[in-house]
């Protein structure tokens, strides 16, 4: 519509000049004199100057007048201080120091195994035991020996007391009762070593040997044993996290096959960086009062290693850049009551991301106005018109 009554009034004003100024154009560009060409161009350009002119102040004119002008419409919110947490993404597999799968200390026959799969039991709990081949009478004889080697030696220090005797029957005695003693000391370990404990409290995950196999010392798997009160996530963390993932930063841990959430924190960082992968090993504790989380479990973590108190954050949908890499976007400046203002271009530097949602660290004040949907087809001093403003960005802060 404006563009129409633009090229009425053109064509009113160009017919204005008659036929006569045709006819005498033609003639000077027939005429092929070279003063006569110069003057017709410099009046033309002043009349094209004068047009320009004039539809300049109709421009001002109609946009003063026009109710139904062709403003872009365009939404916004507010930048607000807020807490930014930022948060690394890894995986890790949870497991146990309490998961143990036990041998035997001695070679023989498993004579009696008493538990069974899925029994809970306490530390220093008989297990199994092991045939001794003989070492009980063994230890039978050893001890008799050892009484009378006793005997003999507590005898012969009275009479060395009294000055009776002579000092080599007395040490003599001393030998022969030490002796004996080491020799029963010795078999009732190796007895010891035919009863299998449990070296921890916990639950008895599978049973792997039954009555009456030959096992061998450290080599056949006799039981599994696992206490799930003691869990813990292990993952590699990158080396440029060393100086944030620290112990005691807040993680939270997502198991996907559980649909379970838990908020917990590092317990361990290591300081030491695997030169094969450059990564650090970090240990995350694990509540698990209700058992349902087992060893090798897949977790995904969220472990903060950022944290600003007073960040302001917006879409990373809304960011733009510049033929020299700049990034900028768009703010509200002389807004009016009718919600009309300019789109102003400011330039920002941005720090860490989170989500669909971007840190910026310069260029953009607390309380800005700043231009959502319609940001990538303003242009910088266009007059824009708000029909929507929230009083924070649309993503949310995890």
């Amino acid at each position: 519509m404006k563009n129409l009554k633009i090229l009425f009034i053109l064509a009113l004003i160009i017919s204005s000049c008659g036929n006569k100024d045709e006819k005498s154009f033609d003639a000077v560009l027939a005429s092929g004199n070279l003063s006569d060409l110069k003057e017709k161009r410099n009046e033309i350009d002043s009349k094209q100057q004068a047009l320009n002119e004039k539809i300049k102040l109709l421009n001002e004119k109609i946009s003063k007048l026009d109710t139904v002008r062709k403003v872009p419409l365009i939404t916004t919110f507010t930048a607000k201080q807020e807490v930014f947490n930022h948060q690394l993404e890894i995986q890790g597999n949870v497991t146990t120091k309490d998961l143990l799968v036990i041998t035997p200390e001695y070679n023989g026959i498993l004579t009696k195994v008493y538990v069974t799969e899925g029994q809970k039991v306490k530390k220093g709990q008989l297990l199994a035991k092991i045939d001794d081949g003989g070492l009980s009478q063994q230890f039978a004889q050893a001890e008799i020996q050892a009484n009378l080697a006793k005997t003999t030696f507590e005898r012969q220090k009275r009479l060395w007391d009294e000055n009776i005797g002579s000092e080599i029957q007395f040490l003599q005695a001393k030998s022969a009762y030490e002796s004996q003693a080491e020799s029963v000391n010795q078999i009732r370990q190796q007895i010891s070593k035919t009863s299998v404990t449990a070296p921890f409290s916990g639950t008895i995950d599978d049973v792997m040997t039954e009555q009456g196999t030959v096992v061998m010392a450290g080599q056949s798997q006799l039981m599994r044993i696992v206490n799930l009160d003691n869990m813990y996530i292990e993952t590699d963390v990158p080396e440029r996290y060393i100086a944030n993932v620290i112990r005691g930063k807040k993680v939270t841990v997502d198991f996907p096959v559980l649909g379970k959430t838990i908020e917990t924190e590092v317990r361990q960082a290591g300081d030491v960086i695997n030169p094969a992968n450059r990564t650090f090993k970090v240990e995350v504790s694990i509540p698990n009062k209700e058992k349902s989380i087992k060893p090798n479990l897949t977790a995904r973590l969220k472990i903060n290693d950022y944290t600003n108190e007073k960040a302001l954050l917006i879409p990373q949908s809304i960011i733009s850049e510049n033929a020299e890499g700049e990034q900028y976007i768009y703010v509200i400046t002389n807004k009016k009551s009718n919600n009309e203002g300019e789109a102003k271009r400011v330039i920002i530097k941005t720090g860490k991301t989170q989500g669909d949602v971007i840190e910026v660290l310069e260029g953009l004040e607390d309380g800005a106005e700043i231009i959502e949907e319609g940001a990538r087809s303003v242009k910088d001093g266009q007059t824009v018109k708000v029909i929507s403003m929230q009083t924070e960005t649309t993503s949310t802060n995890e």
